[in-house]
């Protein structure tokens, strides 16, 4: 066994090895209420500066706090700000922070003692995301938005200034995400890069240790300022621990065997054999396994390279509109939901904003739906009748998805389009998107906080990769999505969102798949559990039986 980074804290090293052993492995009949999940995707990073998937998402929400968070109705709600106030000219924002917040205990503190959390710990935090030598991938979300000279400033311990370049209304939902998330200075200025693994934060649960690849564990914090209605302290559990085993197979095994609280998402070599084609549980499983689902702030889709200055697009079908939009109605959505998914999800019959947000309007955002007709028309269009002369396009994708792919390969063939389905690793995927490599990719936008914002910023030319893979440009999109962040009225906003999502969408830059759902498995001793359509792992006031 590796050596193990472990830090000294009162009866730490017996929280490490009940969870670390088999034979403390299931819940039932222990004191100890540890809540255990599988991350198959494995963790980069617990820095929230690098939180840009959901693997990093889930363990820097429990070790870290941010201004303002997301309640279940997807409404903005104090966190470590207990309020806040906004300019007349909208583009100064004052918040009054908390004064019983304390950074876990750690050793870089005098006597390993947690010291109160101040203002100033935010305006370190937030300038962390922005400098260039930490080069976070979160960089993006505050690009042209905050003032160039003084966009965070400490007012005293507990009041922080937030000022913007312009009118920019979607700021608040920006700072609930995890790449805000405050964090101790000390810790950041004594690890450095390494803080990576020596995270050091203030929220409801605090690191224990991580062998990378085997296991991590964190305890609960002692000290978390949030109490439920009745006073109690949060969190409950005394606990998390999370293993890597990079196989879904095994995840469900070990969910079945008792070893696992929960699984996110379903596999399809097993999710035949637990759900029902109207997306219900089984009835051999009842009363074994609760089936959770929550409508989410998700999207699949296929995205095309639209940089017609990039080699490898210059030659490439995929340039021409009319074959994009072709590939978008040569396939039945409907269909591939059914039966790959088993019902659980939307069509993606509208544009690129899911549904779920308070803007979506699929009567009056219209996207493709299947007509094969339609797809060979626009093929002849293209100077590719019956898709005679169309070269071979490839599409790249990871395994978890590589059913969906060939679906859409078997069905884009009847019109005449050959595409090769090539298999590849998450992480080469998301290098060869990121740098401009690949011309036809799978891809998935998870919301960082409900705004449609948040997904039309994936079109946005002035954004970088991420979250714009596709390099898509457009002047007539850019001048209404810019109008769109600057609008202070809700409804007005959401009218200019709905336009610029149809500019897009009728540019077809990307194929939208499916508007997605949270599906999860959980044990029946776990209660207090809810899913949410931000799919955060939300442990704070779950108890274990």
């Amino acid at each position: 066994m590796k050596t193990t980074r472990l830090y000294h804290y009162r009866g730490l090293l017996i929280l490490f090895f009940c969870v670390s052993f088999a034979g403390c492995a299931n819940n039932k009949g222990r004191s100890l209420k540890i809540f255990r999940y599988n991350e198959y995707a494995g963790i980069a990073s617990l820095d929230p500066a690098f939180a840009k998937n959901q693997s990093t998402m889930w363990p820097a929400h429990q070790l870290f706090n941010t201004l303002v968070e997301i309640d279940d109705s997807l409404n903005i709600k104090p966190s470590l700000a207990t309020h806040w106030e906004i300019s007349d000219d909208k583009q100064t924002y004052t918040f009054y922070l908390r004064n019983d917040v304390f950074f876990h205990d750690d050793p870089v503190f005098p006597n390993a003692r947690g010291r109160k959390m101040t203002a100033a710990d935010v305006v370190f935090s937030l300038n962390r995301i922005i400098d260039p030598r930490v080069a976070s991938p979160g960089a993006w979300i505050f690009n042209e938005k905050v003032d160039s000279r003084e966009p965070f400033t400490a007012l005293s311990d507990t009041v922080f200034r937030l000022k913007l370049q312009r009118p920019y209304q979607p700021i608040l939902g920006i700072l609930s995400m995890q790449y805000c998330s405050v964090v101790a200075r000390e810790a950041v200025q004594k690890f450095g890069v390494d803080f990576r693994s020596h995270p050091v934060g203030t929220g409801p649960f605090q690191f224990v240790a991580w062998e990378e690849g085997q296991g991590l564990v964190f305890k609960k914090n002692p000290h978390y300022f949030e109490r439920d209605s009745a006073g109690n302290r949060l969190p409950y559990i005394d606990g998390i621990k999370v293993s890597f085993k990079d196989s879904r197979a095994t995840e469900f095994l070990l969910l079945r065997q008792g070893n696992l609280d929960f699984i996110n998402e379903l596999d399809p070599s097993f999710k035949d054999e637990v759900l029902t084609k109207r997306g219900t549980l089984k009835k051999e499983w009842e009363g074994k396994l609760l089936l959770k689902t929550e409508p989410y702030l998700n999207i699949e889709y296929l995205g095309i390279l639209m940089d017609t200055a990039n080699e490898i697009v210059r030659h490439s079908p995929l340039r021409l509109k009319k074959v994009r939009q072709a590939i978008n109605y040569g396939f039945d959505r409907r269909k591939m939901i059914l039966y790959l998914r088993n019902s659980l999800g939307t069509p993606a019959e509208s544009g690129f904003v899911p549904k779920g947000l308070p803007s979506f309007n699929d009567s009056l955002v219209k996207g493709y739906h299947y007509d094969p007709a339609k797809a060979l028309a626009l093929l002849g269009e293209a100077g590719f009748p019956n898709g005679k002369g169309l070269p071979v396009i490839k599409l790249l994708t990871i395994s978890i998805y590589a059913d969906f792919a060939n679906f859409i390969a078997k069905q884009l063939e009847e019109t005449g389009m050959k595409i090769q389905v090539e298999v590849v690793q998450k992480a080469l995927l998301f290098e060869m998107t990121a740098n401009s490599r690949a011309a036809f990719f799978r891809g998935g936008w998870i919301a960082d906080y409900p705004d449609a914002e948040n997904y039309l910023s994936v079109f946005y030319s002035k954004n970088p990769a991420p979250p714009n893979y596709t390099r898509y440009r457009n002047k007539e999109f850019d001048a209404i999505f810019e109008a769109a962040i600057r609008e202070t009225n809700d409804s007005l906003r959401y009218v200019l969102y709905r336009k610029a999502d149809q500019v897009a969408i009728n540019d077809a830059p990307v194929v939208p798949l499916w508007y997605d759902k949270v599906i999860q498995l959980v044990q029946p001793n776990i209660k207090g559990y809810q899913p949410n359509a931000l799919n955060l792992l939300e442990l704070r006031r779950v108890r274990i039986e």
